[in-house]
């Protein structure tokens, strides 16, 4: 007893400076590490529960509570069953998708939105908040791209860190996720990728990098498929090479739950924390089937044996209490609150600043609130649940307010009629429910409405279901699900002012753009999406989001789609990453296709002109920073923001280089009719390429160009320079 109490004040003591005293808590961790039995360090290493790994109570260490959540605080989940537990104190603040945050262009908005996001899960006494996503999108189909920061790694890492940041200021542990080239979700548990070393640097990792050594990231999930022959949750090259020692990573690497395949692999390959592993509550548990993971009896038994030496879990254990001492044994980390007034003004202005305005005819939007008209809202997504679907990213939130309660609430003097046009069946993880509604009747009922309206505004767009958006199933085709695109050609036959709102996490074919009188990218917005969508409608705030990735006229425009069938999905078994590095606008442009709406673009209610490109000088050294002037001004009537996008030309690469790729961008604020000088920095260090007969970056002296402009098909100004 008397040695119980001194070691419970020693650890409490400690705790209360654990942030700002490493050597204490690297020396408190040393002795503890003395204290535990081999069979304590183990149980460390693995799953108690669903959600939860142990912690060993004869010395007070906690157990580590972990909550799915890029976008909020998941319900809480039954102890060994993917049911919902059924409590009544776990709703929490719905925050828009991550597809949204990035479409902002803001990191100090991403900032925000971390430490909303991690006050909830403090309050909910999580330790470890899993995500942020960051894999790459490389094709419109990936069920989980909603779920991602978009297709360019610049705007991934820079969109990031300051959500890691933001989370991670409240004791409460980030885990960036899926580490990595978890870029479908077909096949995605044995998927075998094979990508060039150069694409894996340059555009795979960066956001994970950036994580780690910009962010200080305390833990990161690993993946459910292989690269290269190996399961990327255990990976040599992956975790012990790249993650732990060229970037020094300190924190904890969870899996993905049941992606870990192997003992031995987990243990000597990089895997500290393994979750899930055939446990999914339904036929595949046995009787105390925790003991039995990989990392858990058979990881003993070999250090036993002398197969595994224990200094590998001594490693393990060093990690998940360094991570302790970060979170759950930091006495000083605040308490945490959830949905609050504030939470929700943040989750509003994320979705304000996200929504992405692609097309205005003859300024259709804004809409004037005191005009009385009738406006005929149609589609089903005018009313569904948004935050109930998508798999393991679903929430439990206190309210969401709908696009057609947001519309009603603003227009106050419009007659508003809704008709659901179409119906998509009830919600269901990994199967396809059809809806029992007649089709026909909803198309003909929707049809008449909009005859009788003096402007239609179709909600429509994908849902989160399966197939649709969700978790463990891509999308089967780059069209509107659901008869969409063909009740929108009758719609407007009949009616001339018909604007759609798209609500998706991924981009989606137009075959009616042309007859659109506007078209309005929103995402999926979480608690406050109706209130924010009738924002950017009325005109009361003026859309500014720009799109994180490219939409393709056509599927086989789209890089991973322009070869055969083993580029995507692959065979069943392998995969080739055939388009390289040319992911995104990266391919568009350098193979010359025509995207239908480009990365980096959006509209504004006003405009904005780049008056002047300057640069501090001409020739730069490898270490330099260019310190670009950008003077842009807003010629329009209306308050606005505007990103300004830097691009990078290498004009005679060795090597096939992208016409352009992001290095820099800025949001500016602008008043109307006013001008501002934007300094914006660039290091001259990333514009080198990843030089595989080097296995190191690259940085070749010779000609550049910067081109500055507001999309990445919209390039206003181009200054030369060079790199000696």
């Amino acid at each position: 007893m008397k040695y119980f109490l001194t070691f419970a004040l020693f650890i409490s003591t400690l705790s209360l400076s654990a942030q700002n005293t490493n050597v204490d808590v690297e020396s408190a961790i040393d002795d503890i590490i003395k204290q535990l039995t081999l069979e304590e360090k183990v149980k460390m290493c693995h799953a108690q529960s669903k959600f939860s790994s142990p912690g060993v109570e004869r010395l007070g260490i906690p157990e580590i509570w972990m909550s799915d959540g890029p976008h909020g605080v998941r319900a809480e989940i039954e102890w060994d069953s993917w049911n919902h537990a059924g409590w009544t104190n776990d709703s929490c603040t719905a925050f828009p998708a991550l597809t949204c945050l990035a479409s902002t262009f803001n990191p100090e908005l991403a900032y925000k939105y971390g430490v909303a996001v991690g006050e909830e899960a403090r309050y909910r006494k999580k330790d470890i908040l899993l995500g942020p996503g960051v894999n790459i999108y490389r094709t419109p189909l990936n069920g989980r791209n909603f779920e991602y920061m978009g297709e360019d790694p610049y705007l991934a890492s820079i969109m990031c860190v300051p959500y890691i940041q933001g989370v991670q200021t409240n004791g409460v542990a980030a885990c960036v996720k899926h580490y990595v080239l978890n870029n479908q979700e077909v096949w995605r548990a044995h998927i075998d990728v094979n990508v060039s070393d150069r694409a894996l640097h340059e555009i795979y990792l960066p956001a994970f990098k950036a994580a780690v050594q910009e962010g200080g990231v305390w833990s990161i999930m690993g993946a459910y498929n292989k690269y290269n022959g190996q399961h990327t949750s255990h990976h040599k090259v992956l975790m012990n090479d790249i993650l732990k020692s060229d970037w020094e990573f300190d924190g904890v690497v969870v899996t993905d739950w049941g992606s870990a395949h192997d003992t031995k692999e987990a243990a000597l390959y990089g895997l500290d924390i393994e979750m899930g592993t055939g446990t999914d509550g339904l036929t595949s548990s046995t009787e105390n089937a925790y003991d039995h993971y990989y990392l858990a009896k058979p990881f003993l038994e070999m250090i036993k044996s002398g197969e595994i030496d224990e200094s590998v879990v001594d490693d393990k254990v060093r990690r998940i209490l360094r991570l302790m001492y970060r979170t759950n044994m930091d006495k000083s980390r605040p308490f945490g609150r959830k949905a609050n007034e504030e939470h929700f003004a943040v989750a509003r202005e994320v979705a304000q600043e996200g929504i992405v305005l692609l097309k205005n005819n003859k300024n259709f939007f804004p809409l004037n609130p005191d005009t009385k008209q009738t406006i005929a809202v149609i589609g089903e997504n005018a009313t569904r649940m948004m935050t109930v679907g998508g798999g393991s990213s679903e929430l439990k939130t206190v309210h969401e307010i709908s696009p057609l309660q947001g519309l009603q609430e603003r227009f106050v003097n419009a007659n508003i009629i809704h008709s659901m046009g179409y119906a998509s069946g009830p919600s269901q993880y990994g199967r396809v429910i059809p809806s029992e509604l007649d089709a026909d009747s909803l198309k003909q009922a929707a049809v008449k409405v909009a005859q009788q309206a003096d402007i239609v505004l179709f909600v429509g767009g994908l849902n989160k279901n399966h197939e649709q958006d969700c978790e463990n199933g891509d999308r089967e085709g780059l069209n509107l699900p659901f008869g969409q695109d063909e009740l929108l050609s009758e719609l407007m036959a009949v009616n001339k002012n018909v604007a759609v709102i798209l609500v998706s996490g991924n981009a989606v074919a137009m075959p009616w753009q042309s007859k659109a009188k506007a078209i309005v990218q929103a995402w999926y917005l979480g608690s406050e999406t109706g209130y924010a969508l009738a924002d950017v409608l009325s005109g009361d705030i003026n859309p500014s989001g720009k799109l994180p990735f490219t939409f393709p006229v056509s599927l086989e425009d789209n890089g991973a789609h322009a070869f055969d069938e083993l580029s995507y999905p692959g065979d069943g078994e392998k995969q080739v990453y055939k388009e390289d590095i040319l992911v995104g606008y990266r391919w568009h442009d350098t193979k010359k296709i025509k995207p239908l709406y480009a990365f980096g673009y959006g509209l504004s209610y006003t405009s904005f002109k780049i008056n002047e490109a300057t640069t501090d000088k001409t020739v730069y050294g490898a270490d330099d920073e260019i310190k670009l002037t950008v003077q842009i001004s807003n010629v329009g009537d209306v308050d606005g923001a505007e990103v300004i996008q830097v691009y990078v030309h290498d004009e005679n690469s060795s090597v096939m280089r992208p016409v352009k790729e992001l290095k820099a961008f800025k949001k500016v604020n602008l008043n109307a009719e006013e001008s501002k000088q934007v300094e914006i920095t660039v290091p001259v260090n990333t514009f080198a390429f990843y030089d595989e007969t080097k296995g190191d970056w690259n940085l070749e002296k010779g000609s550049y160009q910067l081109m500055i402009g507001t999309a990445s098909n919209q390039i206003k100004k181009t200054i030369k320079l060079s790199v000696d």
